[in-house]
This record gives C-alpha cells, structure tokens and sequence, in this order.
C-alpha cells in the first residue's frame, strides 16, 4: 500500500518518497495493538502514509501543515479508502478528551514537538499508549527528554533500516511547567524599513524562533517603500514580520499573509495586530501558495504591486526545492505588469538564474556572504 503513495504536489520525475522507513516501524508496531474507532490520535503524518495505515481504526491525524492535510486526502482516496474515515484536524482543532493511542511522526523542531505534547497530555490517562517514531538522525537525547518531561518514561528500540521508535510510558504524577508559546520579541529591521522596532509573535515551531534570521533580515533591509504599492502580498509569511514592516511603508496598501502553515499564519496575525492594531485590514490565509482552488482571500491573477518570499528549500527533513519553483509561478500569475517579486535565499540556490528563466529579468539587489537578495519584474500588458 505504501508503494502506492504520492507526495504532493505530484513530480513524475521526483524520487523523494511519501513515506520511510519510521512510518514502516510505526505501522508494524501498531499492528499488534488493538483499538476501537476514535481512541487512536496521530500527530505530524506528513504525506498520509499513517492515516492510510490505520484508517480502518477511524484515527484523528493532526498536521500544521496544509499541504500534509491535502496529500492525507488525496493518498486515502487513491488507495480506495473512505477519507470520512480520518478525521484530519489542524493545529488549532479541538483534541479529544481521551486518547488511549498516541502515535508521534517526530517533527523537525523540538519547540513544536513539546507544544504538540503539552496540548495532547490532558487527554492521557494511566495506560495510554505513547509510541513516537523518527529516523535515527533525527532522535536525539534533546527528543528523548521532551518526552520524558511531558509524558513519562521513555525507552527506545533498537535502530531498524537507519529508524528507530520511542515508547513513552505516561507518568500522571507529572506536573510540566514552563509553557511559553506563543513569544514575543522586539527586532529592528533596519535599512530603508527604518529603526522603529517590531514586535514579532511567534507560535512554535514556525521558522526563526528568535523572530529575525539573517536571510529576512537582508529582505528588511533593503524593502522598497516606493512606488507606493496598494497591493502586498507576503507569501511564505512564517511570523509575519516582513508583511508587516511592509504594511507601515505603504500605509494604504491592502496586504495578504500566506502560509501552509497553521502556525505560521496564526503569528503573522498576532504579529501584524500587535503592530498595527485592529484598524488595519489584512487578509491572512493560511494555503498552499496562492492557489484560489483550495483558499478563499487569496489576491486576483494581475492585481499585486509587490509579492515578498523567503522561500523554504526543505520539506520536512528532505531537501527539496520545487516548493520555490511553484512559489515564484503563483508570484508572477499574481502580479500586474510592472510589479516586482523580492526574493531571499541562501547564495547556493541561484535564484537569480532561475528567476530570469521564469520572470525574463532579475536583479541582485543586496546579498552578504550567505545571502542575496534578488528583485524580478513582471513584464507584459
């Protein structure tokens, strides 16, 4: 069945798997586990090899990740199952008040890991069954002490196929203390955005814990407060605070946040608010780039003045740049003639390369050792 999953969006040509070797481990650990409909809870499954897995258990998959949301969906129905089987819940969703199964795909930041535990605890009881699963790279004794301060007793099983699982035994005599999400913290942006300090809002595990990473810090620097935009479109947004600092230099403008993910979107809002207030108008969608078939509030096909992007070129633990690629795609369908993308990225990526072959044009507008940052014109009528 595994054989048979995709990631999403489809690439023929692509090797990268919907699924590894943790996900085989977890499977066949659960296989000798009996539940009943609604007491099976998963966490983080990236492409839906789990839900399909265990679908006939009627699981709750939680995910962050819209994307995540959209291949669960689409693996279910090509493996011919009833996706109204799982029920498929976001970041934000009500748990349920029980949990006798709670099955962790290890996600890629400790922060969000411990905000998904501390979340689930309450719905632990003496004799739930915690089992956690990763690639060996990707367990550390940082992994192990979350669990062990949140949930209870951990031990480990030995390294099958480079994956490994965790087994948590629930300690109810725990009392963690010390959640501290969302956080706040006060950055400057610098260059022609100014001196005036910004209040960036950050849920866990959205990129930049501190709020300000070097990469966003040279798109700050360098953002243009003319000509006056009345469109903006902050597209990858994490914590919202390039959106944001964009919204002060063109007070009139109308600007969009997107994200895929729960998190990152729900950070930009509270960073925007705290910033601009409750005035200030904002659409913040959370979306799979700025496709109008899953996401309403989206912008219209040549309406935008300035689309901004810190692209990832990572997916979950893998290297993979094709998410750019679709985000520089929707930039430019989004923009109107004479409307400009800014790009950040690490030097290595060649987007300026890669955006002149998309966009007919671009422009290495500031760059440092690691970073450049790269302007591209929308031409055309």
């Amino acid at each position: 069945m595994l054989s048979e999953l995709e990631r999403l969006p489809h690439d023929p040509t692509g090797t990268l798997r919907a699924w590894d070797a943790a996900d085989e481990l977890l499977l066949e650990h659960l296989s000798g586990l009996t539940t009943r409909p609604g007491e099976l809870f998963v966490l983080n499954d990236a492409w839906g090899a789990l839900a399909c897995g265990l679908a006939e258990r009627g699981p709750w998959v939680q995910t962050d990740s819209f994307v995540a949301r959209r291949a669960i969906a689409a693996n279910l129905r090509r493996s011919g199952i009833d996706p109204s089987l799982v029920a498929v819940l976001g970041s934000f969703a009500p748990v349920p008040p029980v949990v006798a199964v709670l099955v962790v795909k290890i996600p890629k930041t400790l922060a969000l890991l411990e905000a998904q535990l501390r979340l689930l605890r309450p719905s632990l009881r003496s004799g739930s069954v915690v089992v956690a699963g990763a690639m060996t790279r990707h367990v550390h004794t940082s992994t192990i002490a979350v669990f062990e301060q949140l949930v209870g007793p951990v031990r480990t099983t030995p390294a099958r196929r480079k994956a490994r699982l965790l087994l948590a035994e629930f300690d109810d005599g725990l009392d963690p203390q010390g959640d501290t999400w969302p956080r706040s913290s006060l950055v400057v942006p610098g260059g022609s955005s100014g001196t005036e300090p910004v209040q960036a809002v950050q849920h866990a595990g959205v990129f930049a814990a501190d709020g300000f990473d070097p990469g966003t810090r040279l798109l700050l620097e360098h953002l243009p407060s003319s000509p006056v935009a009345e469109a903006i479109v902050d597209l990858g947004c994490g914590n919202g605070i390039v959106g944001t600092t964009a919204a002060r230099l063109h007070p009139e403008a109308a600007v969009t946040f997107a994200d895929e993910s729960d998190r990152a979107v729900a950070s930009a809002e509270a960073t925007f608010r705290a910033n601009l207030g409750d005035d200030r108008s904002a659409e913040f969608v959370v979306a799979d780039g700025l496709s109008h078939a899953e996401s309403a509030g989206l912008p219209l096909d040549g309406s935008v003045d300035l689309v901004l992007l810190n692209p990832p070129f990572h997916r979950h633990h893998s290297a993979d740049d094709s998410t750019a690629w679709r985000l520089f795609g929707d930039a430019h369908r989004v923009l109107r003639p004479g409307g400009e993308l800014l790009v950040v990225g690490n030097r290595h990526l060649g987007y300026h390369a890669r955006l002149r072959r998309r966009f007919g044009n671009s422009e290495v507008v500031a760059s440092n050792p690691r970073f450049v940052l790269v302007r591209a014109i929308r031409r055309g009528r």
